[in-house]
């Protein structure tokens, strides 16, 4: 009997954290994944888009989640993220991540090339063959790899055992819906995490485990709550948190730099650690976008004040 509950809740992706130079940094690492632990979350995915893990070279990435374990390990729940655009360095980042002790490991599918269903679920199971005994999570973000999760798919990958769910970011929550309901239809414990912000309550609602979001490092204390409310069934000021994150995210998202970098500069001017800047080819905040970021900033800190 698997235990899914670990996965429930809230699940901030972690952002990349470079030193001033631009490189990875152990030690900001290590402090930022002390504060998400010190803000009550539920666990970290690790590696993911907001890790920029397609801009890192594997070595990095797994400096990176040495660090998130030497100081999460046993404290919460670690996903690891550990696709590369080819089989064998991702089976690799799988082993690796096996041998720290992390809850699961995480993939998106191949991108470029328009793979065909068989050579996916290879490609998948390829990296769960990598790593035997940890549990498999498929991530289905089609608006950016390019290809979406099929429920024909999916019913291939759940004959390995180890699949135990899926981070969903399409913009759908039916697919929320769709993917559980396979799943209850072969009687197995799986788990759907919502992956688009934006509709974490909507997600929560369709049946959703918990989610796994970019923007909840910004302000994980107003998702918690969300979270709790929803649990609880104060759905009217869930919603009004909801409709706050939305507007927070649209600020965010409206400068001329990266929204990771205009997030990282709101977390250092909220108190939290620096993690330092965005790596090429993601564009970094401008002198111009000062205002945007001090416009999140007290946008968060009225939340903040109203809800929490």
């Amino acid at each position: 009997m698997k235990n899914i509950k670990k996965y429930e809740g809230i699940i901030p992706a972690l952002y990349a954290c470079y030193d001033d130079n631009g490189a990875v940094s152990i030690e900001r690492t290590k402090a930022l994944t002390q504060w998400f632990i010190d803000q009550g979350v539920n666990g970290l995915y690790v590696g993911g888009s907001s890790g920029e893990c397609i801009y890192q070279t594997k070595d990095e990435r797994k400096a990176v989640l040495e660090a998130v374990m030497e100081v999460a390990r046993g404290k919460i729940t670690i996903i690891a993220h550990i696709a590369c655009n080819n089989t064998a360095e991702s089976c690799e980042l799988a082993a690796h991540a096996e041998s720290l002790g992390v809850d699961a490991i995480a993939s998106i599918p191949p991108i470029y090339f328009k793979l065909p269903p068989y050579a996916i679920a290879k490609y998948w199971n390829d990296m769960s063959a990598a790593a035997p005994n940890t549990e498999f999570i498929i991530y289905n973000i089609p608006q950016l790899a390019g290809v979406a999760l099929t429920t024909s798919l999916l019913n291939e990958m759940m004959k390995n055992p180890m699949v135990v769910g899926v981070k969903n970011s399409s913009p759908a929550t039916q697919d929320i819906q769709m993917w559980r309901d396979e799943a209850i239809k072969q009687n197995r414990e799986f788990v759907v995490f919502n992956g688009p912000d934006e509709q974490l309550i909507s997600g929560l609602v369709m049946g959703a485990t918990g989610g796994i979001g970019g923007t909840y490092g910004a302000m994980p204390k107003l998702y918690l709550k969300l979270y709790e409310l929803v649990k609880t069934g104060d759905l009217v000021t869930a919603l009004d948190i909801q409709n706050e994150c939305c507007r927070i995210i649209y600020k965010l998202c409206s400068a001329h730099g990266n929204m990771y970098a205009v997030i990282k500069e709101c977390l250092r001017k909220l108190g939290g650690p620096d993690c330092g800047s965005v790596r090429a080819p993601l564009a970094e905040l401008i002198d111009a976008d000062a205002v945007v970021v001090d416009e999140a900033v007290a946008m968060i800190q009225a939340a903040l004040a109203k809800y929490c």
